[in-house]
């Protein structure tokens, strides 16, 4: 298979036989990094509801959610493969309710002091948090869906701040 050297797809995840390996980031400067990440997770109304009320029969979702979703972002190395595994400073998840569109939000911010960014761990963090609220109401709702799940923010390292751009804007 002839596969393009790295260097000319930008793509540092592979090597220039075009193989798989794990970026070394030996020589790159420790900043303090930092990503937020969001998505949503629609449902039912009366789902929502059950949340809200705090009546659902596994109990306490979001409060269960937030805990899966700080413990996704700290096993982020164990579940992508050529990730590297970083010691968090930081995991802040926030869920908020939208009864307009009958959805639940997950926001997770992720900070570190080091080598590389914190981008996989935010979303990572955030498709468990959702995973976690689906698994909890599945008995009353299993037509609930996934949906917007993206990077919003990244700070720190070499190539400088990422925003992402507000929906309906042009892309980056």
């Amino acid at each position: 298979m002839n596969r393009t050297a790295a260097s000319d797809t930008g793509l540092t995840h592979f090597d220039a036989q075009g193989q798989a390996h794990m970026v070394d980031v030996a020589g790159k400067d420790v900043t303090h990094r930092v990503a937020l990440a969001h998505g949503f997770i629609e449902m039912l109304p009366a789902t929502l509801q059950v949340i809200r009320s705090g009546t659902a029969k596994k109990g306490d979702v979001l409060g269960i959610a937030r805990i899966a979703a700080i413990q996704a972002a700290k096993r982020t190395a164990d579940l992508i493969p050529l990730c590297h595994p970083l010691p968090l400073t930081r995991v802040a998840v926030e869920f908020e309710v939208h009864a307009a569109g009958s959805r639940v939000e997950c926001r997770a911010q992720v900070e570190t002091l080091g080598r590389t960014g914190v981008e996989m761990e935010a979303l990572t963090a955030v498709q468990v948090g959702l995973l976690t609220i689906y698994d909890m109401c599945k008995a009353i709702d299993r037509g609930m869906t996934i949906t917007g799940v993206r990077l919003l923010e990244k700070h720190g390292g070499k190539s400088g701040p990422y925003v992402a751009p507000q929906p309906g804007t042009a892309a980056r």
